[in-house]
């Protein structure tokens, strides 16, 4: 799509930037005008793609440990002098397993990645923002998050959880004029729907018969949904979970 100048010279932090919704949200924000430093934990990976983004450059961290969050916020500011924009996309997924069957092992892993490290990327973000003057936040949370879900339902668990952290802090550091809103992607063809659908034979189909667009969508589309809702164009849109679902019903 042709640059709109929607996040014209904003300094821009995408986490969970090596593959999927976070690469392609990054290649986007820098065509809308952004400068933007890649998060994730695969330093080759963040290497291919921020080969191809004009200005980008990346910091490799654990994005499930505070202290390498704040390392990553703080690079940015050490580069780049502030952060005005951050979409908090890292996340993982873990096999399906009903609650009865689920092992510790993937819940605690899933938790510290999908909530812990939303949490505190929150945290990293706000502080330097506030000194900064002000700014947006964007995290990732799931369809998944607004339903039941029996076969997910630690991931489901922990993105409801990411959705009452862009609650509690929109309502938090609106006075100190940062928003912070949500997206709750449905179906999205990037590698963990593709690691599911093996796991769960036929689960995509599934899905798709029951989304009134009568497809899943790519990583670009939903990172569009980000660039909007992170851009001055969203300037009274903060708190907000946005459903970016196909129609799927809720």
């Amino acid at each position: 799509m042709p640059q709109t100048g929607l996040l014209t010279n904003k300094i821009a932090l995408v986490t969970g930037a090596s593959r999927g919704i976070g690469a392609a949200a990054a290649r986007l924000f820098a065509r809308e005008g952004a400068t933007v430093v890649l998060a994730a934990r695969t330093e080759s990976a963040l290497q291919a793609v921020s080969a191809d983004i004009p200005g980008a450059s990346y910091v490799a961290a654990d994005l499930g440990e505070a202290a390498s969050i704040e390392h990553v916020v703080a690079t940015v500011v050490e580069r780049h002098g502030r952060l005005d924009i951050a979409f908090n996309n890292a996340g993982i997924g873990t096999p399906p397993h009903r609650i009865a069957d689920f092992p510790e092992d993937d819940f605690d892993r899933v938790m510290r990645v999908n909530l812990k490290g939303v949490f505190y990327a929150v945290s990293a973000e706000v502080k330097a923002m506030t000194q900064g003057g002000g700014g947006a936040i964007v995290n990732t949370s799931s369809v998944g998050s607004l339903i039941g879900n029996p076969w997910l339902p630690a991931y489901a668990a922990a993105k409801r959880a990411v959705n009452s952290i862009t609650e509690s802090a929109a309502v938090a550091y609106a006075p100190a004029g940062i928003r912070v809103n949500a997206i709750a992607p449905g179906l999205t063809m990037t590698d963990m729907v593709e690691e599911w659908d093996r796991l769960d034979p036929g689960v995509i189909e599934r899905i798709i018969a029951g989304t009134p667009l009568g497809r899943a969508a790519t990583p670009e589309e939903i990172a569009e949904s980000a660039a909007w809702l992170l851009s001055d164009r969203a300037s009274y849109v903060t708190g907000a979970i946005l459903p970016v679902t196909g129609g799927a019903a809720l």
